[in-house]
């Protein structure tokens, strides 16, 4: 798994239940919008997003309609479980395994 995939993932766990649209997704994992989009493409297509389009009549609010995102019942585990490993891979070493690699 990429950073970038881990911190569309992260802001899309932290709120499991909740749509999410694309500029609060970039807010939330700091990715640029040339990044974000394709990793949703990807991830809905490999069946861990739901995708829905917001039913809003673009004239009366001033603005296109959302395409709002959810992880699916089946990826939330799974991502969790994924951002779990990732976090215990990358986590820093004890203390006194750091100190004791520098003084051999």
């Amino acid at each position: 798994m990429t950073v970038p995939v881990a911190r569309v993932l992260a802001a899309l766990v932290a709120d499991p239940t909740g749509d999410h649209y694309g500029m609060e997704l970039m807010q939330s994992s700091g990715l640029p919008s040339g990044t974000l989009y394709p990793i949703l493409a990807r991830l809905t297509e490999a069946g861990w997003l739901e995708k829905r389009w917001e039913e809003i009549d673009p004239s009366a609010v001033g603005r296109p309609a959302r395409a709002y995102y959810r992880l699916t019942p089946a990826a939330l585990p799974v991502a969790r479980r994924r951002l779990a490993e990732l976090h215990e891979q990358t986590r820093t070493a004890p203390a006194h395994t750091v100190a004791k690699e520098a003084t051999a």
